[in-house]
């Protein structure tokens, strides 16, 4: 009779907050607010209105899954931010392992490879990062720095016009100006 109570009342929470086979929740799931903040960027009058709607994406794509994955999220930014890369990974290893459904542990291990210069181990997060969340601005825009760093440039360029259509505020968009190392072919100085 315990047990039939215990599950009766154990039941809805475990249906509430769905759990993927390694424990982790499904990250929330922010795709309408975050289409908001790219239309609005997209509309905004000036840079420092596009940088605050930015910062409002961060705050959505830093929005862990759970207690657990946020500490794995905020100590691995903490290292990268005292440049303790390997620390850095170490917890972002932990993150995609414990979530291996949230995109931003991707992203983030990227990043910190593309601090360490490693762009091949870079790419395949971000590539797994935009998987996870298409619209990812800063994840885009990082493919397309890392594809620079591979000289791979006709990719590198349409990854950045692909993250610019989203975000044309971008502060990598001086890349793809006149004399940029992405300026569409012929509009070289």
């Amino acid at each position: 009779m315990v047990r039939f109570i215990f599950a009766v009342a154990v039941a809805p929470l475990l249906f509430a907050t769905p759990l993927w086979a390694d424990g982790c929740p499904t990250a929330p799931d922010h795709s309408d607010r975050l289409d908001a903040l790219i239309a609005q960027v997209q509309a905004a009058g000036s840079d420092a209105e596009a940088r605050d709607l930015s910062n409002r994406m961060w705050a959505l794509w830093a929005d862990a899954p759970d207690e657990p994955s946020q500490a794995m999220l905020d100590q691995g930014m903490s290292r990268r931010s005292s440049y303790d890369y390997l620390g850095a990974l170490k917890a972002f290893d932990r993150l995609v392992d414990y979530c291996p459904h949230y995109a931003e542990g991707y992203n983030q291990r990227a990043f910190v490879n593309y601090l360490r210069h490693d762009f091949a181990a870079a790419l395949p997060d971000l590539d797994k990062a935009i998987e996870l969340s298409p619209k990812h601005v800063a994840a885009i825009a990082g493919r397309a720095l890392t594809l620079l760093g591979l000289n791979r440039i006709d990719e590198a360029r349409a990854e950045l016009d692909r993250a610019l259509a989203l975000n044309p505020w971008l502060s990598e968009r001086g890349l793809a100006a006149p004399g940029g190392p992405l300026a569409p072919p012929g509009e070289d100085i």
